[in-house]
């Protein structure tokens, strides 16, 4: 990374000199120079929204894949003292608040999101005494705590799905589920043609005590993760129940896993077509985004709102529109909503455009901010997906990830961030089955198709516990190795190899952040367009332009204004900046 660097001549007039900004807490009198400069010029602008006006609303949020993170007793195995103990390097990266995937009691069917106990601690992570010590480190350094709540399912271990089995058809037990006889002579069809998001039938048959054949319940996930029925008076207590238990111990917020899933369409009618995982996102289903789940959104808000000190609901919601996916964050519903149609955009500056003109359209129309992500653990890293396509490669992909990194800060709104893209993580792709634990993996290859109707069943690759350090058995992730392997390379790319390096895409990171926290113009504020040439977004916020160039080759434009920071070096001439190919650069004006 580098700060106006000029590789080929002296930088113009006016241009600031080649300098290293540290982290949050090692500012350099440059940043303070320039943070205070642009202020006075600014003093007419819009500034960052004060805390009363919700901090959610330009907060950059950090994904932790708990498993994956940090792993403090030695089993291979992230949990939340580990994650404790890595805190600070999230206060230094210069992050908001961190978002931790599930830690409850669960048997890990499916990473933990098969919940047995929502208000337990799984032994594998921790008690509840280290999730309440989490907690209160995290808001000693400044940092706000989102937990996920999993309310389209339950873990077929749970004590209610349990009870269901051992009730008579039509029972309450049943009553929280969604349990049907099944079609053909004998019962022996699922009751409807919906298929699981991991691949298969969504419909899994009960044997009764007497080893006869039962009824069916629904699954849209794994067959371990029963689907709750959101019609039942008692589901809705209990989950409200669950969210003021862990509001009580002081985290901020929830991330709704599925929250467009947990109302079905009446009558659970057919869909008339297979692979139904490839409608999801492009379509209405009769299984998700139904227009009911915003009743108990509205609800959940009203409960939230009870609590001091904005607490925020974040829906992870696939909608077919940006118009759709508004309807999830109006006033009286979430906060915020993932914007699944950014991250799935190829690389090119006009969908790019069209993508952020939509999203900032959509969520202004009731009042809300946008949120920008790029990878989670569910999607294959975006350094490895920006490396695709004729002439790709890893250098491509990294050089990618890094001018996105710079593009979604810039933008107005909210940004998450996964675990380990700050280093420029790449997906592990080479992976033995053996010790592969992504439940699609395994759904979708007993018939050796793998990914015949749901997801591609490969997870894992993106959920490798991170590299700490240079050296030990598992670069400092734990005393005790890691649960899936990590390449060697990674070495390189650890926190430890990467630290003070004015190159690493983690110094990048910490820099872009230190700028975005101090400057006026990024953060909850408008933008509009620059005009550019085909193949280059310029963007304009209060005091600061941002280019991005999306081409395989550089491009030459007049100097926007004094160069703050840049995804890879600039080449001066008179008067005119050549922007590299794949890169983006900041510029105070």
């Amino acid at each position: 990374m580098t700060y106006a660097h000029s590789t080929t001549g002296a930088p113009p007039k006016g241009t600031s000199a080649p300098c290293k900004l540290f982290r949050k807490a090692l500012q350099s009198c440059y940043v303070r120079a320039m943070t205070q400069e642009l202020t006075t010029s600014l003093a007419t602008e819009p500034a960052r929204p004060s805390e009363g006006h919700g901090w959610w609303r330009d907060a950059v949020i950090y994904q932790v894949y708990v498993r994956s993170f940090a792993d403090s007793d030695g089993d291979g195995i992230g949990d939340l003292r580990g994650a404790r103990e890595r805190l600070p390097h999230l206060a230094g990266l210069g992050v908001d608040a961190v978002w931790l995937t599930p830690f409850y009691a669960s048997p890990q069917a499916d990473g933990g999101y098969d919940v047995a106990d929502y208000r337990a601690v799984d032994p594998l992570f921790g008690t509840l005494g280290d999730a309440d010590d989490l907690v209160r480190t995290a808001h000693e350094l400044g940092l706000k705590v989102i937990v996920d709540v999993v309310p389209n399912h339950s873990s077929d271990q749970h004590p209610w799905f349990r009870e269901a089995l051992a009730d008579r058809p039509g029972g309450a037990a049943r009553a929280r589920y969604h349990f049907r006889p099944g079609r053909g002579a004998h019962g022996e069809l699922p009751p409807n043609d919906w298929e699981s998001v991991f691949g298969g039938p969504a419909w899994t048959r009960t044997t009764g005590p007497d080893g006869t054949p039962g009824e069916w319940y629904l699954h849209l996930f794994a067959p371990q993760q029963p689907d709750l029925n959101w019609d039942s008076a008692e589901v809705r207590a209990e989950f409200d129940s669950v969210l003021r238990f862990w509001l009580d111990l002081g985290v901020d917020g929830f991330r709704i896993d599925v929250a467009h899933g947990m109302v079905k369409a009446a009558g659970l009618p057919d869909i008339g077509r297979t692979e139904q995982a490839k409608l999801i996102g492009s379509q209405v289903l009769p299984f998700f985004d139904q227009d009911g789940v915003h009743e108990i959104h509205r609800s959940w808000r009203r409960l939230l709102d009870s609590y001091p000190g904005d607490r925020i609901g974040v829906a992870e919601a696939w909608a077919p529109t940006s118009e759709r996916l508004a309807l999830y964050v109006r006033p009286d519903e979430l906060h915020q909503a993932f914007n699944f149609q950014f991250l799935k955009c190829p690389w090119d500056a006009a969908a790019m455009r069209e993508v952020i003109d939509d999203s900032l359209a959509a969520t202004a129309s009731v009042g809300a901010p946008t949120t920008w992500v790029l990878s989670n653990h569910d999607v294959v890293r975006h350094t490895t997906r920006y490396a695709d396509g004729p002439g790709g490669g890893p250098a491509r992909g990294l050089a990618r990830a890094r001018a996105a990194a710079l593009l979604i800060l810039a933008l107005p709104g909210s940004a998450y961030l996964y675990q380990g893209e700050e280093l420029g993580l790449p997906e592990v792709t080479e992976l033995p089955d053996e010790l592969r634990q992504d439940p699609a993996f395994f759904r979708t290859s007993a018939d050796g198709q793998e990914g015949q109707d749901g997801q591609d069943g490969f997870r894992d690759g993106c959920r490798v516990p991170l590299p700490w350090t240079r050296s030990g058995d598992s670069y400092g992730f734990g005393p005790g190795g890691s649960w899936l392997p990590q390449p060697e390379t990674w070495s390189e790319l650890s926190v430890e190899a990467q630290t003070g390096d004015p190159g690493s895409t983690l110094e990048l990171y910490r820099d872009a952040l230190a700028l975005r926290r101090e400057l006026p113009g990024l953060g909850d504020t408008p933008m509009s367009w620059l005009d550019a040439p085909a193949g280059v977004l310029a963007l304009s916020r209060p005091g600061l332009v941002c280019t991005l160039n999306t081409l395989g080759k550089e491009v030459e434009l007049p100097v926007p204004g004094r160069a703050l920071l840049s995804s890879a070096p600039l080449t001066y001439r008179a008067g005119t900046v050549c922007i590299p190919p794949d890169s983006c650069a900041w510029w105070a004006i």
